[in-house]
């Protein structure tokens, strides 16, 4: 079943976060789904940009409608992940879609906040829930690279004014981490007291973690046993997700993650097995894998065994 995201935050909000897992491909929805289900958690599909345009927006649509008909107990919401405003529009129009995220971060504050109440009045009107950014996190998100001079947590004060001004639904806020699989350097960790403060000012509204992969350790080092040249890479604790949705997140964003599971998969299965050429069986592995890192991740965000309340919620 496919709903808003305005319609999860509204059940998850002060008691655990959604999370919000890109995909590209059919072995990843695959995977996604059937971790999803395993823990009984609602999820978020996010497709970025890059997504779209590596095979076909169609065709990765079709593979969501597949996945939905083969899970037919799943509830999660399809977003756009860092929009532009023409992307934001196509994807409103498509009848696809049941979020957006508009990403005018980079923009200045009245800018953004015009271009993401252009955004916010074209969604609403067809019932299509938005996320919006304010603030910039450091690192890099496919086409988006931020240097970490450039990167600058969300003012609370203008958070409740963007928020007013806009419209949005929910909101991405910048509170320590970053994009990629280099987020932290020695035990930082996330800003509780910066959000903390825009949830007192924003009491109730929804607000959204970016780059919050964990980049496991025991990831990065199975992947460079196996021929990989991942060196420095740390993350976001996930032991953080639980006490930041009790502080109004409402959804976690995890990408990296994903992508070194299947690099890990991949890399061990040619490494044991070089006379192999067939994508499949190594495919098959990954979508076990990631369904077991899928239900972990949900244990940990506190969304596993939500689903049958939340499909009670969602009858009334």
């Amino acid at each position: 079943m496919i709903v808003t995201t305005a319609q999860l935050f509204k059940h998850a909000y002060g008691k655990y976060a959604v999370g919000a897992y890109n995909i590209n491909n059919a072995e990843q929805a695959m995977g996604l789904f059937k971790g999803a289900i395993q823990s009984q958690a609602p999820f978020i599909i996010q497709i970025s940009k890059g997504a779209r345009k590596y095979t076909d927006k169609r065709m990765l649509e079709a593979v969501i409608r597949a996945a939905a008909e083969i899970f037919p107990d799943a509830i999660f919401a399809v977003h756009l992940d860092h929009g532009d405003e023409e992307t934001c529009y196509d994807c409103i129009n498509s009848g696809f879609y049941s979020s957006v995220m508009i990403d005018a971060s980079h923009d200045p504050f009245d800018e953004n906040v015009a271009i993401t109440k252009r955004v916010t009045d074209a969604a609403h009107a067809k019932g299509i829930s938005v996320e919006a950014e304010l603030g910039m996190l450091g690192g890099v998100e496919e086409d988006i690279k931020v240097e970490e001079g450039n990167a600058c947590l969300t003012d609370p004060a203008e958070a409740e004014k963007f928020v007013k001004l806009t419209g949005c639904d929910s909101l991405a806020c910048a509170i320590g981490t970053s994009h990629g699989a280099f987020k932290f350097k020695g035990k930082q960790s996330l800003h509780f007291d910066v959000l903390q403060k825009i949830k007192s000012r924003l009491p109730g509204f929804p607000l959204v973690m970016h780059g919050s992969s964990s980049v496991p350790k025991d990831e990065v080092d199975r992947i460079n046993a196996a021929g990989g040249q991942i060196a420095g890479s740390m993350g976001v604790d996930p032991n953080e997700y639980l006490p930041a949705a009790k502080l109004g997140v409402t959804k976690v964003n995890i990408d990296t993650d994903g992508r070194l599971v299947w690099t890990r998969v991949h890399r061990e299965f040619f490494r044991d097995k070089p006379g192999d050429f067939d994508f499949r069986p190594p495919g098959k592995i990954f979508i076990e894998e990631y369904a077991k890192f899928i239900a972990g991740r949900n244990v940990l965000l506190g969304s596993a065994n939500q689903l049958a309340d939340l499909r009670q919620s969602l009858a009334k």
